[in-house]
């Protein structure tokens, strides 16, 4: 008897089994990548891009789960309560290494719906309390950032908080996606390369972003 599938399903049954056995593949692929990204202009514009953190406090939120959009709201707050004790916009920054998981973030509606990112991330809508077909936290449907007024990443972005995502990540998880959906990697990388949220900046990896932002005097704050 032949049994009904649910393509859903498959999709996302395969990124669980897709996750340990792509490994030796996807390890193989980010080595022959390694090279051009590093020495590309891809780090020479990121180690530039790092010469606008600027003011008296400076943060760098460590971004490594989307964390119910908490590298977002902390952000928020930063901003917040240091104008609140004296220190305006243009005196301080925040920085979010968006890697890991958390580079969903960085992405624009278009490959959250293509992708199911709110499946594949974990990222459920709060309005809906199913898994978000959108970036929730760009211009905040949240319920709890509507609530508290919270700025989402576009707003931020426009008082000066700076953004990055992990291009080693984009390439490690649009391979694995690629995968499980019997697809192009090349198609996939390239699809998200370009649906990156404008004004975001791509660096080689995060954590070389982490260490960049507190050589220039950033304090370090894990975000989840």
């Amino acid at each position: 008897m032949k049994t009904k599938t649910n393509p859903r399903r498959e999709f996302l049954e395969k990124l669980a089994v897709g996750s340990t056995l792509v490994l030796p593949t996807l390890m193989a692929s980010l080595e022959s990548e390694a090279t051009p990204l590093s020495n590309s202009s891809v780090a020479e514009n990121a180690d530039e891009w790092f010469n606008q953190v600027k003011g008296k406090h400076k943060i760098v939120y460590d971004a490594t789960e989307p964390n119910e959009g908490f590298p977002v709201i902390w952000s928020w707050v930063f901003y917040k309560s240091n104008n609140e004790t004296g220190t305006p916009d243009n005196q301080m920054t925040a920085m979010v290494v968006l890697r890991h998981r958390a580079i969903s973030l960085a992405m624009q509606d278009s490959v959250w719906e293509k992708y199911k990112f709110g499946e594949v991330f974990n990222v459920t809508d709060g309005n809906t309390k199913a898994p978000a077909t959108k970036n929730i936290y760009l211009e905040p449907t949240d319920p709890r950032m509507v609530m508290l007024k919270a700025d989402g990443i576009k707003a931020l972005m426009e008082r000066g908080v700076m953004f990055c995502v992990c291009g080693m990540a984009i390439a490690a998880n649009s391979m694995r996606i690629a995968k499980a959906m019997n697809v192009s990697p090349e198609k996939v990388k390239k699809e998200w390369m370009d649906g990156i949220i404008p004004g975001i900046q791509v660096v080689p990896s995060g954590v070389w972003a982490v260490g960049r932002a507190q050589e220039h005097g950033c304090a370090y704050c894990y975000a989840g």
